[in-house]
């Protein structure tokens, strides 16, 4: 992890360096798929990010206490599960696309029980961005591929609830370490049955550390040392942006090119995300280790 002492990136570029890293993982992990699959590239990148943060971390476990146990589990759980649903999603529809509609989760936990009309706006704006990639027609997107990436939307709701509960009772660097440990327990037993894990070569596993530093551990220090000085509602604003990210990086790392009822999709969800941020004030943070 940065250590503030000896160095400090400025709090706006480092949020937007991590976007980018987190796009360039997505990137890898997609090159990845076609010899281990989603289940196995997941596995790989898991299991190396939950070594190096406990190396590096060092939480005390034999420390924690009944109530950082129970917090910390299910945390861990619910941030395997969301990657595992991302993967799955990455591997049928484009990056750009994938972010997307992963971003409807936190919307939705946002806009949960709003009175605001102003709120309703932004709800029916994001309903609108998923009407646009909704496969209405036969050459529209993969269906199952727009599920996976709704339900990795309703995990990351989930692990941004249960984060918040965690964050009360351990600090942030020992949670996302010990939750990630944790996160590999619904992850491993589908990489472990794909059998694509039997494939790993040197140069996988050296292909797997780049997939861990760009996906989590170097999006987890940039944002740890943004957050010491960044209120939490720019951080919210500037991670609002990660859809129009993750399509830009689709386009110039992959090759996906999405439509323009597409691009108008991704447009009207971003807003929507900006404008709950905005009319929520400061609220808790949305880390990128945890979406992507």
């Amino acid at each position: 992890m940065p250590d503030s002492g000896r160095f400090t990136f400025p709090a706006v570029p480092a949020v937007l360096l991590s976007i980018v890293s987190v796009q360039g993982g997505a990137a890898i992990a997609k090159g990845l798929f076609p010899v281990l699959g989603p289940a196995g590239t997941t596995s790989l990148r898991v299991g190396i990010s939950a070594l190096v943060l406990l190396l590096v971390v060092r939480p005390q476990l034999g420390r924690l206490s009944g109530a950082q146990w129970r917090a910390v589990v299910p945390y861990g759980l619910a941030l395997g599960l969301m990657n595992l649903l991302f993967y799955f999603a990455l591997a049928r529809i484009p990056l750009g696309l994938a972010v997307t509609l992963e971003f409807v989760g936190p919307l939705g936990l946002a806009l949960a029980g709003s009175r605001r009309w102003a709120d309703a706006v932004w709800a029916l704006l994001a309903a609108a961005g998923i009407a646009l990639i909704a496969p209405w027609h036969s050459q529209g997107i993969d269906l199952l591929g727009l599920a996976f990436a709704l339900a990795a939307g309703g995990a990351w709701a989930v692990y941004i609830v249960l984060g918040q509960r965690t964050a009360a009772v351990l600090p942030g660097q020992q949670a996302v370490a010990i939750g990630m440990l944790f996160a590999a327990l619904p992850v491993l037993p589908f990489g472990v049955a794909s059998g694509s894990l039997l494939n790993l070569t040197p140069h996988l596993l050296l292909l797997g550390g780049l997939l861990a530093l760009f996906s989590s551990i170097l999006p987890f220090s940039l944002e740890m040392q943004a957050l010491r000085t960044l209120p939490t509602r720019t951080f919210s604003i500037l991670m609002s942006l990660e859809p129009v990210a993750a399509a830009i990086s689709g386009w110039l790392l992959l090759g996906e090119r999405l439509l323009l009822g597409q691009w108008l999709a991704v447009g009207f969800i971003v807003v929507a995300s900006l404008g709950a941020t905005l009319a929520a004030g400061a609220g808790p943070p949305v880390p990128a280790v945890g979406g992507q």
